[in-house]
Order: C-alpha cells, then structure tokens, then sequence
C-alpha cells in the first residue's frame, strides 16, 4: 500500500510539475538552445526502441544493383543533403541550424530496415519529413542502397551518379539566384516620415 500511495504522490507531483514548467515559459524552445540532459535522453530512448521494433517487421530487398544506387544517389541529391551532406561537402547553413542536428549520413551506412521505415515514415519534432508521402517504397530502398555505398564514395564518384539528378521528374527545380542581374538603382524620393507607433 505504501508503494501505491509514493506512485500516486509522485505522479501528482510530475503533473504539478509539467504545468509549473508549461505556463511559465521556463523550458526554452528555440532550437538555438540544446535540450535539458534529461530531455534528450527521454527523447533519444523513445525514438531508437521505437524505430528498432517497427524495423524488425521489415525485410530489406537486395541492394547491390547498381541501377538502384543511381537512382537513390538522384534522389538524395534531390532531397537529402542540406540536412544530411554528400560526399565533399563539409556542411551546410541548412544542417548548422537544426537541433536536433541530422545524422551526416557520409561517416556511416545505417541499418537499412531503420533507414527505410525512416525515409517512409519520417521523425515528429525533427526536420526529417515523411517522403512515403510523396515516394514509393521501391525510390526509397533505392535510397536505402545508395546510403550504403555513401560513406566509401569519394566526391567525384558522387558526382559521376548525381549529374542528371537537377530538375529530376517529380521534384521542383529550384532556380539559382540570378546573381548577375543588377539591381535598379534607387529612386531618391523624400521619405515619408514614420511615427513611433507604427514602427516595427
């Protein structure tokens, strides 16, 4: 009985916690903070137990075929590296400002039944999106097989297998800057002046 009554006790004393915490503001949520100790590990158990065991129910097909790592190589140049980088690419200013940061999949191959149930389902509270929604599951074992092959991959390799990937079917092109267009000169105009009340 006294075991019941200590879970009941501290249970209330969690909940009065949580709501002290929540209204108050105390725990930061910018992602320029890192998460309390206990926080991240809560998090970091909770993700892993949870992707191994929907993992096991998965069977990875053959993934040596290189006509399948050229088309997750495009893919992944497509979609993946400003979070995750490639081969020759140091970082990005995308990558540097998540928290979680994501994995740089160049140091290491995952496991490929975790990796797929990832890439398809995707990662709450991270940037890692759900692409089963826009993806069929053979475009993502492909992905899953060049990952595989990435981390011995040197730049140039990379870049041999992603050089038609830009403009791929079924993604958007996302057009350069036009750097080289100048811009308008400014037009010297009298500027209206602006009350205090009204600026932000």
């Amino acid at each position: 009985m006294r075991f019941i009554y200590a879970l009941v006790f501290w249970m209330i004393v969690a909940i009065i916690a949580y709501f002290v915490v929540a209204f108050t503001g105390t725990y930061q949520v910018g992602a320029d903070v890192p998460h309390w100790g206990i926080t991240r590990h809560a998090i970091d158990f909770l993700r892993d137990h949870t992707t191994e065991r929907r993992a096991a129910e998965i069977k990875p097909p053959p993934l040596d075929d290189p006509a399948l790592v050229k088309l997750g190589a495009e893919h992944y140049a497509e979609m993946c590296t400003g979070c995750h980088l490639a081969p020759g690419m140091g970082h990005s200013e995308l990558r540097d400002g998540l928290y979680p940061q994501p994995p740089d999949l160049t140091r290491f191959a995952p496991d490929p039944a975790e990796a797929f149930w990832i890439i398809k389902h995707g990662l709450k509270m991270t940037a890692m999106p759900a692409w089963g929604a826009t993806h069929d599951d053979h475009t993502i074992w492909a992905m899953v097989a060049y990952l595989q092959k990435q981390p011995r991959m040197s730049a140039a390799e990379y870049q041999s297998l992603t050089a038609n990937a830009s403009g791929m079917e079924g993604h958007e092109a996302v057009p350069a800057p036009a750097a080289s267009v100048p811009m308008p000169a400014p037009v010297a105009t009298a500027a209206a002046p602006v009350s205090a009340s009204s600026a932000h």
